[in-house]
């Protein structure tokens, strides 16, 4: 399986209908691949908090039409990152868009852990409740946002879901890059799953940005890793791997704590 990471640059020069045809052009380029996938809020910069009002849309709004119709001409599996969602009845919500290689929306996530403890995205936008996995023809997606990668129960439920491969969309500033890593590898080894962790590049709302998207194995290796500026990042993996992981160390069966079930 072909997986591609567009390490978007976001930066406060561009607007945001250039950006979207920008990445949408970018999409269309990736017809090799089998899944195509965006950064955290890339269409805003998930720092410039002052933007979220102004620019959220819809579901169904720009950004959505846009990336299915890319997904669709590059017939691939689409990740596209998230957008500032604006709920019909009036919230904001940090919203994940996964389409199908027909353009076809096959999930929305809207993000359950919301980063800024008492300001930002904490306090302006809603938090999600819902797990989401999808089901491609050789993997279970499990789909998380940037922060949610600090919570290590929220994968654990989308393992228990069937999740084999766990998509991370961010906006991951530089400042905290170490955590990026190793956080992206924690989840790849105790779920024992592979880990795609697509971030953005550039400054905006003076914060820098990690880049550094990076995909890790279920035995936490690093298979490719980008570097600080915009980049796309390919990488071939076989998700036959983690049924074997699984099989050959079989840790995942000696989970006690959260099951309903007596320990052995």
């Amino acid at each position: 399986m072909r997986a591609s990471l567009l390490q978007v640059d976001v930066n406060e020069g561009e607007s945001v209908e250039s950006r979207r045809r920008r990445v949408a052009g970018a999409v269309r380029d990736q017809a090799a691949a089998d899944l195509v996938v965006l950064p955290e809020l890339w269409t805003t910069g998930a720092f410039a908090y002052e933007a979220f009002d102004s620019e959220a849309e819809p579901l169904r709004g720009p950004t959505f039409e846009a990336m299915a119709k890319a997904a669709s001409d590059a017939g691939v599996w689409l990740h596209a990152g998230s957008i500032p969602e604006r709920a019909p009845d009036g919230p904001l919500y940090n919203t994940s868009l996964v389409f199908s290689p027909s353009g076809d929306l096959a999930a929305a996530y809207r993000k359950i852990h919301r980063f800024g403890f008492d300001k930002g995205e904490a306090v302006l936008m809603g938090a999600g409740d819902e797990l989401v996995t999808v089901r491609l023809p050789d993997t279970v997606l499990g789909v998380a946002t940037c922060y949610d990668l600090r919570f290590p129960e929220l994968f654990r439920g989308l393992v228990d879901a069937g999740a084999e491969t766990l998509v991370v969309p961010a906006g991951w500033p530089e400042r905290r890059r170490s955590h990026w890593t190793l956080l992206a590898r924690a989840r790849a080894v105790e779920n024992q799953a592979y880990v795609l962790a697509c971030g953005t590049a550039g400054t905006h709302a003076g914060i820098e940005q990690a880049g550094h998207s990076v995909v890790v194995d279920p035995w936490g290796e690093v298979l490719a890793e980008a570097g600080p500026g915009e980049e796309i990042l390919t990488v071939d993996f076989d998700p036959a791997t983690v049924a074997g992981t699984r099989e050959r160390f079989p840790a995942l069966k000696d989970r006690v704590l959260g099951l309903d079930r007596p320990r052995r």
